[in-house]
């Protein structure tokens, strides 16, 4: 018999950046909120304190800040005719865990979509027309546009404190910038970082060569900044430990420099970590939820009442729990019914690594956002009748961090080991850099999410399958990218140049990092027969529950995701708080 907590009016299941964010937006409604952590507490000291953090092995190779497999993870498969197996050792993607989520091992590269990517279903036929998209591609509008968004795209941006150029103001393109991106109502609020000696490189390639490079848009700060909220970001010192580490210098856009401090302020806002929410809970009618059920540290199952439920877990996590609670059915690719686990896709990415015996970058400076784009392979500036595909890419010139273990790339053919790969170290260690794509992933009828038969989770819970492989749409778009970095690397006259793509030969493989951008599978829409929630993020079954994050994606972006994660959230933040609890109710009717 489970406990019962007191009632409580809303209760945030996770408390990464988008319940941060929701939890400081609800505050001044005087409604009672907890949140429901899976993980531990975290905060900027003393758990990232120097010189704890600055430490390789514990949090760049032994995953120090991810959710432990062990604890919870997916089971995967190529395609429905396979058997899937656990992922059992952490690689292609990092799930966080703990207070902040994902939120504080990030990167810090804040993009928005560009305008065709909200509409990309009706773009395509309208441009190309329906024959463009091939058979079993389940790509879809967005319900919301890019106009609408624009005002919480640079809310999440002012609150992050991005550090960027704006490209297109008001319509007016700016030197500088980003001449491809959607209108913005005003600058960046910080100007962009300094670029190394390879973002100068790649920039004087592409503008010789006619392209339009441009600071890429980050999440660490480049020069001192107080956010709305009143938190105040720190100047990065480029000390090169971003991706998988907590900012030891208040200078990493993270819900702890941006956002915790604030909210634990707030009187009617309370956090309970080391909490493992099972389900949310519904009436007897299936159309309300009552609360949720979690297992706290002692291993004993709670109650915990509310109003309102808000999930923000990680994408998969939110469908997850979502199949789990009985909310919205099941996606079946055979009978091609159900919604809830469909459009799983990930990012498709490639690069060229370029060696130098003549040049010598320093490693040690960088910074996670540390880079030089270019968009003119977008998916707005591609012809994709003539080309065949759908999709597009930013390419990038970054220099993150030098970190010896994860960071040391070698000329094809250098040995993996012994004395032939510690005279190829010594050689080339500082004399790299990189170009590379980061492109689009589309959705398709047989990559998507269900509950495994067999494997099941410390409460007897079934585990999230996941069905995905790249497809040949993917691959042409990849390869299209290579072909156009080819001639930049080559330009610039490397001793070896060195490409990682994927090819025709290519399946999709658990064990490299590739990015841990996993959306889809609870997509919005504005239809309850292909979509699980509505355009406010609020599922069209169960009213009083919402769920933020990439999982509302019905397509991967050729972004990072946290850009549109974060402005989907402040919409739906409005929406809550002006609309939804004044009359609770379906806020779109199906």
């Amino acid at each position: 018999m489970a406990r019962t907590e007191k009632p409580v009016d809303i209760v945030l299941i996770g408390l990464g950046w988008t319940n941060s964010i929701i939890g400081m937006e609800l505050a001044d409604t005087g409604l009672t909120m907890v949140a429901l952590e899976r993980g531990e507490n975290r905060d900027t000291v003393p758990d990232f304190a120097y010189p704890r953090m600055i430490d390789e092995l514990t949090y760049g190779v032994r995953y120090k800040l991810m959710l432990p497999p062990a604890q919870n993870t997916v089971t995967m498969r190529h395609d429905p005719s396979g058997t899937a197996l656990p992922y059992r050792s952490l690689g292609s993607f990092l799930p966080g865990i703990g207070v902040g989520g994902a939120g504080v091992h990030w990167n810090g590269h804040t993009w928005r979509p560009e305008e065709v990517e909200m509409r990309l279903k009706s773009y395509v036929t309208e441009t190309f027309g329906a024959k463009t998209i091939p058979e079993g591609m389940a790509i879809q509008d967005y319900p919301v546009s890019y106009d609408e968004l624009e005002p919480y795209f640079d809310q999440f941006e002012k609150m992050a404190g991005i550090s960027g150029k704006a490209g297109n103001i008001n319509g007016q393109i700016q030197p500088g910038g980003n001449p491809f991106e959607g209108p913005r109502s005003s600058e960046y609020p910080n100007p962009p970082l300094k670029g190394t000696y390879n973002c100068r490189l790649f920039e004087k390639a592409a503008s010789e060569m006619g392209f339009h490079p441009f600071p890429l848009p980050a999440a660490n700060a480049s020069q001192a900044y107080t956010n709305p909220y009143g938190m105040t970001l720190g100047p990065c010192n480029y000390c090169g430990f971003c991706e998988r580490f907590g900012c030891i210098n208040y200078s990493k856009s993270s819900p702890q420099t941006c956002i915790l401090p604030a909210l634990k302020k707030k009187s009617n806002f309370s956090i309970r970590t080391k909490c493992e929410v099972i389900r949310i809970d519904l009436d007897k009618d299936k159309t309300r939820a009552t609360g949720v059920t979690y297992v706290d540290e002692h291993g004993e199952e709670v109650f915990q009442p509310a109003d309102l439920v808000i999930s923000g877990a990680y994408s998969y996590h939110n469908v997850r729990l979502l199949m789990l609670s009985g909310i919205g059915e099941i996606y079946d690719p055979a009978k091609k019914t159900g919604t809830l686990g469909r459009n799983y896709a990930y990012q498709m990415t490639g690069g060229y690594s370029l060696f130098f015996k003549d040049k010598t970058f320093n490693p040690f400076v960088g910074t996670g956002s540390n880079a030089v784009s270019m968009m003119d392979y977008g998916v707005g500036q591609i012809d994709f009748g003539k080309e065949g595909f759908i999709g597009g890419s930013i390419i990038t010139s970054a220099q993150y961090n030098g970190q010896p273990i994860r960071s040391l790339d070698l000329p094809a053919g250098s040995p993996a080991w012994g004395s032939g790969w510690k005279k190829a170290a010594h050689e080339w260690y500082g004399h790299s850099m990189s170009i590379a794509s980061h492109g689009s992933n589309m959705s398709y009828d047989t990559c998507y999410f269900d509950l495994d038969p067999t494997y099941t989770d410390a409460y007897g819970q079934p585990l999230l399958r996941m069905t995905f492989d790249w497809k040949p749409n993917d691959i042409r778009m990849t390869q299209f990218m290579k072909a156009k970095i080819e001639p930049i690397a080559k330009s610039l006259s490397p001793d070896s140049l060195k490409a990682s793509f994927k090819t025709e030969n290519s399946h999709y493989d658990l064990r490299p990092y590739q990015t841990t951008h996993n959306v889809g599978g609870a997509i919005m829409g504005a239809d309850p027969k292909t979509s699980v929630l509505n355009r406010y993020l609020q599922t069209w079954d169960v009213h009083n529950v919402f769920v933020m994050g990439a999982s509302a994606f019905p397509q991967n972006l050729q972004f990072n995701p946290t850009g549109l994660v974060g402005a989907l959230t402040y919409w739906a933040a409005r929406a809550i708080r002006e609309d939804y609890l004044k009359d609770p109710r379906p806020l779109v009717q199906a």
